[in-house]
């Protein structure tokens, strides 16, 4: 049991810094403020989840799960 903690340790390590490095490559919210003049009808607007943002985005969803169920899997006494 204790080089599976310590493998699910190095991979939560791994995975707090993919998530920290991820969160840092995306755009803040204030970039988005051409949608007051109505930038965002663009064809980039409309097709956000197919762009390199929206594939942050999808990124950082699944770190942020991973994070969470290994923090609860090496929180538990096995």
């Amino acid at each position: 049991m204790g080089v599976l903690r310590i493998i699910l340790t190095i991979i939560f390590i791994i995975d707090c810094i993919a998530l920290s490095v991820i969160v840092l490559m995306q755009e803040g919210k204030s970039a988005g403020l051409g949608t007051i003049g109505g930038l965002s009808e663009t064809y980039w607007g409309k097709n956000k989840g197919r762009s390199m943002e929206g594939a942050l985005v999808k990124i950082t969803k699944a770190l942020a799960i991973g994070f969470v169920v290994l923090a609860i899997v090496l929180n538990l006494n096995f």
